[in-house]
């Protein structure tokens, strides 16, 4: 039983709820919409604190939430930080832990507003974050004819995943300690795409996502790989997109250095995925 998307749909009495971000309201000028997305990075659940520094974890709690703001076509504005503190963290801990919330929000532009912290016995962090959109991307709109892409390469977290709980090291650049995001280049694509979800829990978690909400099967162009497919903590950008946009796609690419993979067409059925599920 998928317990996770169960209890989503007891809550699920909105149109908010389904996407990375929830479109609220427009802003003042009729033109801008308001973005809300949030995600929760739990220690033991997503990270161990021995796999990572504490600024190491800030900087990836808040980015993996950028994500989501990015491939809503959304551009963050404000935080709020939820965090859960073990009483044993010293001062320097949480400078370490401040330095890399700081650190991103600036990078980005992002204004910290407020928040909550509490003590607990594990560290345990939730980031909202704020954005703005005059043109929001959803999940839905996928057309049958599509062509699905994701960008870059997959696979390397997995394999990294797998080093860190064989008490291995990585790669201090691998992308499961920092996510590589591509908001410049997905901004100015925007206008091309039909739909679009980040890789958080594996290309065929979030291929069976497209299926379900837009009754979608998948015609395949080239084999993926179990190892690929089922790789997740990727943050690679999956979306769907006219054939006729393919060129102008690809030359934005070119320009922003950014690998296409056009694997699959949208077609008439349904798509199920075949990994190991990892939420509850």
């Amino acid at each position: 039983m998928d317990k996770e998307s169960y209890f989503i749909k007891q809550i699920a009495s909105n149109k908010y709820i389904g996407d990375d971000g929830a479109v609220v309201f427009k802003k003042l000028s009729r033109k801008e919409k308001y973005v809300y997305s949030m995600d929760a990075f739990f220690e033991d659940v997503h990270f161990k604190r021995d796999w990572l520094s504490l600024f190491q974890i800030a900087k990836k709690a808040m980015l993996v939430n950028i994500s989501d703001a990015i491939v809503m076509n959304a551009v963050p504005k404000y935080a709020l930080l939820s965090i859960a503190i073990p009483s044993f963290y010293t001062k320097k801990d949480l400078k370490d832990l401040a330095e890399g919330f700081k650190q991103v929000s600036k990078e980005y532009g992002i204004e910290i507003i407020g928040g909550d912290t509490i003590s607990n016995t594990k560290l345990d962090i939730s980031v909202t974050i704020i954005s703005l959109t005059k043109n929001p991307i959803y999940r839905s709109g996928t057309n049958k004819g599509d062509l699905i892409c994701y960008t870059g390469e997959l696979g390397s977290s997995k394999k990294d995943l797998d080093k860190l709980f064989n008490n291995q090291k990585i790669d201090q650049n691998s992308k499961f300690i920092e996510p590589k995001l591509k908001g410049e280049f997905f901004y100015k694509i925007s206008k091309y795409i039909n739909s679009a979800l980040d890789i958080s829990d594996g290309l065929f978690f979030e291929l069976e996502r497209l299926s379900k909400m837009n009754k979608v099967g998948f015609e395949f162009i080239d084999e993926i790989k179990e190892d690929i497919g089922c790789s997740g903590e990727e943050y690679e950008i999956l979306f769907t997109f006219d054939k006729k946009h393919q060129d102008k796609i690809a030359k934005i690419a070119k320009q922003f250095d950014i690998k296409l993979n056009i694997f699959a067409k949208a077609t008439k059925g349904s798509f199920e995925c075949i990994c190991k599920k990892h939420h509850f």
